[in-house]
């Protein structure tokens, strides 16, 4: 994954820095052990369903698809044995090229410190660099601290027609 974006270090409202950054295919293993470290609440309410495990083969398929189709980018820290993933910010772009689908995950001890609003301002602008015209989530009605984000960064909240339990978080880019 690539991202029309520039590395940047920023320091959360609790003073922790973290390191912004286009998500890159060496990530992987990293990513997987962010995902170990999910809870399983926080696996339901990113993944909208029970996921186990990640699926390899489709973590590699992302990284390697085309900078143009999915775009990511990643908070770390440093760890012991190198950095840790403990945010992650991803837009898939649409086949019409004009609109994109959002997914972002911020590890729970890096909940409540601005981390996920700086991802998502991030992804906003690489959209809106990238020339999309409008920018979409599917969110579980549940996850009120992530439709709480959406409404404070303006995107309009609406009921799915198809899944009573499920909103669409719509933002006008342009």
């Amino acid at each position: 994954m690539n991202t029309p974006f520039t590395d940047v270090d920023v320091t959360l409202r609790d003073g922790r820095a973290v390191h912004i950054r286009a998500v890159v295919p060496s990530d992987e293993a990293e990513l997987l052990q962010a995902f170990g470290r999910m809870s399983e609440e926080a696996r339901y309410l990113r993944f909208m369903g029970t996921v186990a495990e990640l699926d390899r083969a489709q973590l590699r398929e992302a990284l390697a698809a085309v900078p143009e189709s999915v775009i990511g980018i990643a908070a770390t820290v440093p760890a012991d044995d190198g950095i840790d993933i403990v945010g992650l910010a991803v837009y898939f772009v649409e086949p019409d090229r004009a609109r994109c689908e959002f997914a972002i995950s911020v590890a729970p001890r890096f909940g409540g410190v601005g981390l996920a609003t700086t991802l998502m301002n991030a992804l906003i602008d690489a959209a809106k660099r990238q020339g999309m015209r409008e920018m979409d989530g599917f969110v579980l009605a549940v996850n009120q601290p992530m439709l709480r984000l959406a409404r404070r960064l303006g995107f309009s909240i609406a009921p799915d027609p198809d899944d009573a339990s499920v909103r669409i978080c719509r933002l006008q880019l342009t």
